[in-house]
Formats: C-alpha cells, structure tokens, sequence
C-alpha cells in the first residue's frame, strides 16, 4: 500500500499522530511519504491521512486524490471529538525520520493526558478529560535522545507525577516542559524533583489575573528553593482573554521584580491587527534585548 501523509498546519513542529501512523504503515510493510500535490492526480496515493492540530489553521489548499482519504486532529473534530488513534497506534514508537531536522536527538511525545482545571480558554479538559492520567512511560516515546519534549499539559497533577519525574531524571536527558508546568500546584517536593531534572528553562504559566495572591508565593518559593533566575525561568502570561492592559502590565512587571522571564501569549491573536497594543506589548516582552533595554512599556517604541 502507498501511503501518503499531510501536515495541515505546516513543519514548523512535528506532528506526532503522523509519525505514528507512519510508523505503524512501515512496519505492515507499506511506502510511507509526504503528499505531493504536483504528482498524486498522476497515480494517486491509496489513501491519505491528513492531520491538523489548531482550530484556526487554514485548512490545506490543494485537491487531494487519493483511494481513501482520512482526516484527524482537534482542528478537525473539536469540539465533536473522535480523533483519537487505535491504541495499536497511540503506543507504538513514532517515525522521528519524517522531521529529520526538528527531530535531531529529540524524543517528542506524552507521559500523561487530562487537565483539572478546565480553564475557559483552553480546550484540555474538554477534549482529554478533567483529571490528570499518566498513558505511557518515558521508554514509549524515547531511546536514548540527548532532548526530550513534553507535551503533557499538567504532568504534576497527575498522581504517578513522582514516578514520571524519576524517569526523567535517570534518563539524563535535558527536558523541555513544552506546554508549562502548573505553578499553582507546585510543592517543595515537587521544585526539588525538577532541580534534579536536567532542564535548560521551566515554562510555567500565569493565565488567569486573580490568582496573583495565591501564585505569587508560589513563584517566590520555587525561586527560593532552586537558586535559578530569569535565564533559566520563562511564565507564559495569556493576554486578550479577560484581562486589560493594565492587568497584562503588572503580571509582566511583578514577574521580572521575582526573577522571572515573562512570555506574552495572546488568545486568538490571529484576530488583532500588526499595530494593536497587544501586538506591541507581545513584540516588546517577547524580544530579551527590547525588554531589557525598556523598563517600561510606556516607553516602548
């Protein structure tokens, strides 16, 4: 069988569904590729799997000709779900081949699914769950890579948290929480855990504006406890949801007063314009050598 493959949302990030499919066709013995759209009306694929991740991605502009064609992903089925692949699949050790550049020594993959939280502007807890479950072990997605990235939404919810982290600590890997780590849970148990991961820079995440009496003890005391500083400290500040500019600006200002390195993420920024003032406000923190160099953003040009 041919099998062809479509990244809807691009290669700037590797798509592990596909790697898995890919995976999985390889192993039946099947020709796995990319699709081509200059070529396939010519002899057409027997079937093509097309995945797409974000809701708002546009979807692939090309005809697709194929026998079958089959598509996946939350950017097709949320909120309606069904996009999960059989667990023949979902456990299998992905084709890291398909992204030889994004994928060099690096293991991509999920420890645990699910998210308490379910925050309004997040689509986790609806579409994996309201409780935190681990679904694999590190020795799923990894073999030895020198770079392991997570893309669990709240691993330290989960109650296997312990056991998960001690994998990543035996596997001396440098590990990079892609989707940020949940502050708002964090114990001293758990910053001593991390302190012995290898881990270039935590992401955590400060969405929600009201919870500043709560997570602001919280970030002095994985400060205290760990000894990093804003190199080794990145917070995702989720802006435009329902929060003012005002509001945006202390959260951005009190993380630099702590030590932190704050990361402006805008809800739907898709829909702003280049020169809004959230676009700015992204441009200005989000560039290290603007944000130090412009102590306020009222200065920002």
């Amino acid at each position: 069988m041919r099998v062809a493959l479509i990244d809807v949302d691009g290669h700037n990030f590797p798509n592990l569904p596909l790697m898995k499919l890919s995976a999985w066709h390889k192993r039946k013995g099947d020709l796995v590729e990319w699709y081509d759209p200059m070529t396939a009306w010519i002899n057409p694929p027997d079937k093509v799997y097309m995945s797409k991740v974000f809701t708002f991605t546009p979807d692939y502009p090309h005809p697709v000709s194929a026998t079958e064609i089959i598509r996946g992903g939350t950017g097709y089925t949320y909120p309606s779900g069904g996009d999960s692949l059989p667990e023949e699949i979902e456990h299998i050790y992905p084709d890291y081949g398909l992204y030889p550049d994004l994928c060099k020594d690096t293991a991509y993959g999920f420890l645990t699914r699910g998210c308490p939280r379910g925050c309004d502007f997040c689509i986790v807890g609806k579409k994996e769950g309201r409780c935190s479950r681990k679904v694999a072990d590190l020795s799923e997605f990894w073999a030895g890579q020198k770079n392991i990235v997570l893309l669990d939404p709240n691993m330290f919810s989960c109650r296997d948290w312990r056991d998960l982290s001690r994998q990543l600590i035996d596997s001396r890997a440098w590990v990079d929480f892609s989707q940020g780590c949940d502050i708002r849970i964090m114990t001293s148990e758990k910053a001593q855990y991390l302190k012995e991961m290898k881990i270039k820079q935590i992401h955590f995440a400060w969405d929600r504006y009201e919870d500043k009496d709560k997570i602001v003890p919280k970030f002095e005391m994985f400060k205290r406890q760990t000894g990093w500083d804003y190199r080794k400290m990145s917070v995702y500040v989720l802006c435009g949801f329902n929060t003012t500019l005002e509001q945006d600006l202390e959260r951005i200002y009190t993380l630099r007063d702590l030590g932190y390195s704050p990361y402006v993420m805008i809800y739907d920024k898709y829909k702003l314009s280049a020169g809004s003032d959230l676009k700015r406000l992204q441009r200005w923190v989000n560039s290290r050598f603007a944000f130090a160099a412009v102590k306020r953003f009222e200065d920002y040009k």
